[in-house]
């Protein structure tokens, strides 16, 4: 879906008027119109404050342009898993169970892969198969890689 579809279905879900979205995104009502239309998008202040007031990611409100990865532990992301920061905005970079309340749950890689190759491995991922995958693919995660 385009940005302008979701904006209009995010504003009919939660029965709001263009001139109800336009006060609580602080913008006028030929605004909404215009992004309802197509004509334009929100700018980013916008959209962190469309994110909030829909309690969806600025990726979702996006159409999702692109597949996101915890760059912690490299698990695929969308708007049920995403974390949050302390104030509540999403956070687009990790999933909540790497990051939450503003802090990294995971400080020892070494731990994350102990933790992924007993809850990821199975009869057609062998425990042995698994920690080789994550032992190479973890350290090239974001995450990893800033905090040598």
């Amino acid at each position: 879906m385009e940005t302008k579809e979701i904006l209009l279905e995010l504003r009919k879900k939660n029965n709001f008027t263009q001139d109800e979205l336009a006060e609580k995104a602080f913008v006028t009502r030929q605004a909404v119109s215009k992004w309802e239309s197509g004509d334009s998008v929100p700018n980013t202040e916008t959209l962190k404050i469309l994110s909030k007031l829909f309690d969806v990611s600025i990726n979702t409100l996006l159409g999702s342009p692109r597949n996101l990865i915890c760059q912690c532990c490299g698990m695929p992301l969308d708007d049920s898993n995403l974390s949050r920061e302390p104030d509540g905005t999403f956070n687009e970079e990790y999933c909540k169970w790497c990051y939450t309340d503003g802090d990294f749950v995971y400080k020892d890689i070494d731990v994350l892969i102990n933790f992924l190759t007993e809850h990821m491995s199975n009869e057609s991922f062998p425990k042995e198969q698994a920690r080789a995958y994550f032992e190479e693919q973890i350290p090239k995660l974001r995450h990893w890689c800033e905090n040598k």
